[in-house]
């Protein structure tokens, strides 16, 4: 039986007596359609490395194993190990790495597993996963602040992260996760995933979205650690003007207030309004007045 029949995943389920863990968001797909809807968009041939992070039961991994020529995942549950290593026996290019994703260089693991051929020494790879939910954020800008050699990214998400991940400026979603992943790559929601897919059903509707590493910022920044700082304060209390919230970066309100008429914004303005643009035009004019850490 394929790995994504809902009768596979009881079977394996109850074969090895596995328990979710709501803790690590356990949440297996089971329907063939998206997991190869999510392979297509990974654009993959057999000259690919991809990096899974969360394998489950295998299900994913095993359908990007017939595309890509290796195929690297880490897994955190080392309960999962039995069952890992009887779904995905048939597999000569699929290596196990049993670790936190969050404390990995992804691009020295895969340079080892592909000694050389890619990674930090060799070619670029391709990172294609179906994210828990509970440490989504911070596994993306773990990827994208790293720089690490990655061409391409095809994750699942919550439909709510990929909102504010896609969101315009003005609206309600819009914030510092907007602004942090539109720093690193271009991002693109690619698909809807209803809850019904998964075992055990999630609480939330899910989104599959592309992200393409930049190699530059959309805009010229001086300090990437003064531009953070900047849209990290000025989203702290989202109701708080400019000239209230970025006050507490340590800046005279005074000069606040005269910096940012010179740069065509009105100081009564909120976060939530500015363009990437404009957050890189304050966060170079306050560059003197703000010492990196």
């Amino acid at each position: 039986m394929k790995l994504y029949s809902p009768a596979a995943v009881r079977q394996i389920i109850d074969k090895y007596k596995f328990t979710f863990q709501k803790s690590l968001g356990q949440n297996f797909l089971v329907d063939g359609n998206i997991v190869n809807k999510i392979v297509n968009a990974a654009l993959l041939t057999n000259e690919d490395a991809v990096l899974e992070i969360g394998a489950g039961i295998g299900t994913l991994t095993s359908a990007l194993a017939d595309r890509a020529g290796r195929v690297i995942v880490i897994e955190i549950d080392q309960n999962l190990q039995p069952v890992l290593r009887e779904t995905l026996s048939g597999y000569a290019n699929i290596d196990l790495f049993w670790g936190n994703a969050l404390k990995t260089d992804f691009d020295a693991l895969v340079d080892e597993k592909t000694k050389g051929q890619y990674g930090k020494r060799g070619r670029p790879f391709k990172v294609v996963a179906n994210l828990p939910y509970y440490i989504t954020t911070p596994l993306l800008m773990h990827a994208l602040e790293h720089r690490f050699n990655i061409s391409l990214m095809i994750v699942m998400v919550q439909k709510e992260v990929a909102q504010r991940i896609t969101a315009a400026p003005g609206s309600r979603d819009y914030g510092a996760l907007t602004l942090g992943v539109n720093y690193f790559s271009e991002p693109q929601q690619i698909i809807k995933v209803p809850r019904r897919v998964f075992m055990p059903q999630p609480d939330v509707e899910s989104a599959v979205i592309r992200l393409t590493p930049r190699e530059n910022p959309p805009v010229p920044v001086e300090s990437e650690q003064t531009f953070f700082r900047v849209v990290r304060a000025a989203f702290g209390q989202r109701r708080k003007t400019l000239l209230n919230a970025l006050s507490s970066l340590g800046v005279d309100k005074n000069t606040i207030a005269g910096i940012l008429p010179g740069l065509g914004i009105d100081p009564g303005r909120r976060g939530e309004t500015l363009s990437f643009g404009e957050f890189a035009r304050i966060a170079n004019a306050l560059c003197p007045y703000i010492p990196e850490k």
